[in-house]
C-alpha cells in the first residue's frame, strides 16, 4: 500500500514545506494539507499564513510534491476564519450573522472570497457548518457563531448560495460536523461530547439532503450511544454506515485526531487504527494542539501493518483510496 498517505491530511508547522513531510509524501503520497494561521503550542498567530502571496506560493509548494495533495482550510467566516483581513484577504462574515445580509450582499461576499481561495491555490474549504443552532451557549458553535440557524430551512437557503460561489471557482466543500453538534454543551477540543440525546431527525435530514451534492463529510468526536456505545462518531462503523447511505462516493474525514478530548482515551495511531476499521476515508492530524510530525511516517507503518493482519480493514483502504483518489483527480 504504497500510496496509504492518500488516507492522511496533516498540518504543518512554519510557512514552507518541511523535510519530514517531503519524506511522507515520496515515500506513502499524501491525502491533503490544512493550514492554520494560529499555532496552538506557540499561541502565536504565526503558523502557516502570513500573505495572499506567501499562502499562494506555500500552496504551490504542497501541490509540487508527489501525488500532488490537496490544501484544506477552515474558512468558515467570522472567528473560524484562518484567511483573515489582517494578512490581506477578503472578509467573510460568520454564519451566525450571513443570513442578515441582503442576498447580493451575501452573493458579492462570497464570490470574493472563493475566488480569492482559488487564487491562491485552496483545494477545499472545510465548511460550511450544518449544526443547528440549539445551544446558543455550545462553546464551540453557538457562541462563537458558528451556526447559520436553529431551523433546517434557514441553513440551507444560505448553504446553497456557498455551495454556489464555491463550484463557479472550482473550491472543493465539507458538510461539518457530522451528526450535528449544535446542541452539545462542551468542546470536542477538551472533551468528547455526548449527542445521544442531541440528534435531531431535522439535523439528520440536513445532512441526507446535502450529502449528494457536498461529498466530504467531517465526523465528530460525539458520542451517540444508541449508535454505537463505545466509539465516538468519528471511529464508528455505525456511524460511517448511515452517512455511506447517502453518500456511496463521499470522502468522511475524522475532525482532528489530536483533539483532547479523543486524545484522553487513545493515541493519535490507535485513534487512526479505529476510524480506518470504521470506514473513514481520511484522517486528520493537524500538528496545531499537538506536534506529532516526525510519527507521521509511523502512523501510515501502523496502518499498513494493521491492515495486513485484519481483511476487513485492508478492504476498507482500497475501497477509501478508490474514492479519495477520484475526488481528488475531478
Amino acid at each position: 500500500m504504497l500510496n496509504i498517505g492518500e488516507m492522511f491530511m496533516l498540518g504543518i508547522r512554519g510557512g514552507s514545506v518541511p523535510p519530514w513531510m517531503k519524506d511522507f509524501a515520496r515515500q506513502f503520497g499524501l491525502g491533503g494539507v490544512i493550514l492554520f494561521d494560529y499555532d496552538c503550542l506557540d499561541k502565536k498567530y504565526e503558523r502557516n499564513v502570513f500573505s495572499p502571496a506567501q499562502v499562494k506560493e506555500l500552496c504551490a509548494e504542497i501541490h509540487a510534491l508527489p501525488s500532488r495533495p490537496r490544501v484544506y482550510v477552515d474558512q468558515e467566516g467570522g472567528k473560524v476564519r484562518r484567511l483573515k483581513e489582517k494578512y490581506g484577504f477578503l472578509p467573510l462574515a460568520s454564519a451566525k450573522n450571513f443570513p442578515a445580509l441582503t442576498l447580493a450582499e451575501k452573493k458579492s461576499q462570497l464570490q470574493a472570497a472563493y475566488q480569492q481561495m482559488h487564487e491562491v491555490g485552496i483545494d477545499c474549504n472545510l465548511a460550511p457548518v450544518v449544526d443547528l443552532d440549539l445551544n446558543p451557549l455550545n462553546p464551540d458553535l453557538g457562541a462563537v457563531e458558528r451556526c447559520y440557524a436553529p431551523d433546517k430551512s434557514t441553513v440551507l437557503e444560505n448553504v446553497h448560495l456557498v455551495h454556489a460561489a464555491a463550484a463557479a471557482n472550482g473550491v472543493d466543500l465539507c458538510l461539518k460536523h457530522f451528526p450535528g453538534c449544535g446542541a452539545a454543551t462542551v468542546n470536542s477540543h477538551h472533551d468528547l461530547m455526548d449527542l445521544t440525546d442531541a440528534v435531531t431527525a431535522e439535523q439528520m435530514s440536513l445532512f441526507a439532503e446535502m450529502a449528494p451534492r457536498i461529498p466530504n463529510i467531517l465526523f465528530s468526536h460525539g458520542l451517540v450511544k444508541n449508535w454505537d456505545a463505545r466509539y465516538p462518531c468519528s471511529l464508528s462503523k455505525a456511524a460511517a454506515g448511515k452517512a455511506r447511505a447517502w453518500s456511496p462516493n463521499g470522502i468522511f474525514i475524522t475532525d482532528d485526531l489530536q483533539m483532547d478530548g479523543m486524545q484522553k482515551r487513545m493515541t493519535t495511531g490507535e485513534a487512526s487504527i479505529l476510524a480506518v476499521k470504521a470506514g473513514l476515508d481520511m484522517l486528520c492530524i493537524g500538528n496545531n494542539m499537538r506536534d506529532e510530525q516526525e510519527a507521521a511516517a509511523g502512523f501510515a507503518r501502523t496502518l499498513i501493518s494493521a491492515s495486513e493482519k485484519d481483511p476487513a480493514m485492508a478492504s476498507n483502504i482500497q475501497a477509501s483510496l478508490i474514492r479519495l483518489l477520484a475526488r481528488k483527480n475531478l
